[in-house]
């Protein structure tokens, strides 16, 4: 059986390009007893993606070169001979980049396609819906009547995490890159204001103007100066859930800023970084709640669906230009 898979061809310097990956033609072996034959449905491409493509100690090891590329995959069982899974079931796991593989089921967790579409279980009700959940309840910890400011606020995270924030009675303030996006924010997900970095030439002015009883939480997923911005915004005891960097993912260079130290002293402010993982026992918690407020109306869920197997590629080096709007999915047929 013929397949296609998506290698890491050369490690990126700054931006990720095209030539950083490499299409490879190879033949699959039939299944062997415990095995099962999966194609491949959705894939997600994530920001963090990019750490792992360089040869850096991490929270999670780096991708081999000439090795393929992995992520979270919504995949069909094709065949099978595991006992656990039959064909037409529908699975979603840490999955390399191919149009088609063999797993022995370890890893990968079934899902209903008849709850909820299976493009969902990689964005709200997957590993995105529950990142926005933990950092901003278990970190960020808003109260009711608080200003809670997200970067990255159009994004996959940033658009769940504002609407979590409205519904513990917040008072949300987004961060995006063009005007399209500012205007998604207020009229879909409810922020009660929103600013386009790229069009205002004084942020911290910008941010106090939103906010002028001051930020309280501040949920962090672009880092660099948009993020210098709002530090001189927080309030006393403000919290900051630090949840991704994607403004200095691809400098070249060790970015330098203003030092936040002494802003963290005199306001007693609680700044952590943190990664998903970190919440693993209590998923079916955030699953459970993330769902209940899917299906009574309160969280909804913007997705950009890219098609093709051969886009995989170009859509998460899209994510580094905002081409998104919410979850960055490719549908492959």
């Amino acid at each position: 059986m013929s397949n296609r898979t998506i290698l890491l061809n050369s490690r990126p310097v700054g931006m990720p390009t095209a030539n950083d990956f490499k299409f490879v033609e190879q033949e699959l072996a039939g299944i062997q007893p415990g095995e099962i034959l999966l194609k491949t449905r959705y894939v997600s491409v994530d920001p963090y993606l990019r750490g792992r493509m360089s040869d850096a100690k991490s929270y999670v090891a780096p991708f081999e070169l000439d090795k393929p590329i992995n992520s979270g995959v919504v995949a069909e069982v094709i065949e099978s001979q595991n006992d656990q899974y039959s064909p037409g079931d529908w699975v979603i796991g840490a999955l390399d980049w191919s149009e088609m593989q063999i797993s022995n089921g370890k890893g990968l967790n079934k899902i209903d396609t008849q709850l909820a579409s299976p493009s969902a279980y990689l964005g709200v009700l997957g590993m995105t819906g529950l990142t926005a959940y933990f950092g901003l309840g278990e970190i960020g910890r808003p109260k009711e009547g608080e200003t809670v400011v997200v970067s990255g606020a159009a994004g996959a995270v940033g658009s769940i995490v504002g609407q979590i924030a409205k519904i513990k009675g917040a008072r949300v303030i987004g961060i995006a890159g063009n005007d399209e996006k500012v205007q998604l924010l207020k009229s879909e997900f409810g922020y009660d204001e929103a600013i386009n970095y790229n069009s205002t030439e004084d942020m911290p002015a910008a941010i106090a103007a939103a906010a002028p009883n001051g930020v309280d939480v501040y949920f962090d997923n672009v880092g660099g100066e948009i993020s210098d911005a709002v530090y001189i915004n927080l309030n006393k005891f403000g919290r900051i859930a630090v949840c991704g960097s994607i403004a200095v993912y691809n400098e070249t260079e060790r970015p330098v800023g203003p030092r936040i130290e002494p802003i963290i002293v005199k306001n007693s402010i609680l700044m952590q970084g943190f990664i998903v993982s970190n919440y693993a026992e209590k998923f079916p918690e955030g699953v459970q709640q993330l769902s209940q407020w899917v299906n009574n109306g309160s969280l909804k869920h913007v997705e950009t669906i890219i098609e093709g197997f051969d886009n995989i590629p170009k859509a998460f080096i899209d994510l580094f230009s905002g081409a998104n709007k919410g979850k960055m999915i490719v549908k492959v047929d």
